[in-house]
């Protein structure tokens, strides 16, 4: 075979010709497909992300009304655990109807908690109650009650003068103030979220404390 010095000038052209055209051949076939679909992979991935930001993009609009609806959201679900709070909470109850209950100027003797009774979506939490002060401050009292932002139902209402609190079917006689005129005996029923166990239906909690 003859050495590449001893070839023609057309000859070695050729050959170096077909050399390049060999190098270029493996180039293009190894690290510049390899390159390639790199390349092409990036690029699905750029046109993919172009397509979710053009189709996210048509929400901007409405972001601020969003934002603007999950704000009343989150207030309406504040007010809705006021009304009815998402456990018991049973002397957090007691004190917001002691502190009417002073407001209005007026005792109140004895809660004692009945069994409560639970609904699909919230618990029932009853407490008979007993009471006692100037007529028109027991009004007053009530009308208080009825205007709390928390729910407080207020049912089985007997009513009977200090003389005779026997009539309102009392468990108890106390050292009534001069001022005072009117006894009471009342059921007041609060309302929580229904996240009780299911065997805490039907139980019945300790008495509170009475007072005096």
């Amino acid at each position: 075979m003859a050495n590449f010095g001893e070839l023609s000038g057309l000859k070695q052209w050729a050959v170096v010709v077909g050399g390049a055209v060999l190098v270029t051949a493996g180039l293009y076939f190894t690290v510049f497909k390899a390159e390639r679909d790199q390349n092409a992979a990036a690029q699905q991935k750029l046109e993919a992300k172009m397509k979710e930001n053009a189709e996210l993009e048509a929400y901007r609009p409405r972001l601020a009304e969003i934002e603007r609806q999950l704000a009343s959201l989150k207030q309406q679900l504040e007010i809705e655990r006021r009304i009815v709070p998402d456990d018991k909470e049973v002397d957090g109850f007691m004190r917001m109807v002691d502190a009417e209950a002073s407001k209005a100027g007026i005792e109140i003797r004895r809660y004692t908690a009945q069994p409560i009774s639970q609904k699909d979506f919230y618990s029932e939490v009853p407490f008979d109650m007993e009471l006692d002060g100037p007529y028109y401050s027991m009004l007053n009292f009530f009308d208080r009650v009825g205007k709390l932002e928390r729910i407080v139902n207020v049912s089985n209402l007997l009513v009977a003068s200090t003389r005779k609190p026997g009539d309102a079917k009392t468990k108890k006689v106390y050292q009534y103030a001069p001022n005072e005129s009117v006894v009471a005996t009342c059921r007041a029923t609060t309302f929580f979220s229904h996240d009780l166990d299911p065997g805490a239906a039907g139980e019945k909690p300790g008495q509170a404390p009475v007072k005096r």
